[in-house]
């Protein structure tokens, strides 16, 4: 096989490969933003059950207050989770 037949195999298997790794990013990005979005549904919750916390006017239970931080718990596993994704 001459040198130009081994460069055109090589460039060959470096675009497959190049293509395949593309689509992976893609994907992996698009995993990434769907995840984030339900995150950002988690966020609207703490931040709203946060806004009920700290209003002094109403009585807040104990109960509600360790939903409120189940959710952040959840929240921040769901954000170490996309950035480790993210820097793969």
């Amino acid at each position: 096989m001459g040198m130009r037949e081994e460069f055109d195999k090589l460039v060959e298997k470096l675009k497959t490969e190049r293509d395949e790794l593309n689509l992976k990013m893609h994907l992996a990005s698009m995993d990434a933003k769907e995840e984030f979005a339900e995150a950002e549904k988690k966020w609207d919750q703490l931040k709203a059950k946060t806004s009920e916390i700290a209003d002094t006017a109403k009585e807040t239970s104990e109960e509600y207050i360790s939903k409120a931080k189940v959710v952040g718990e959840e929240l921040k596993e769901t954000y170490n989770r996309i950035s480790k994704r993210l820097s793969e």
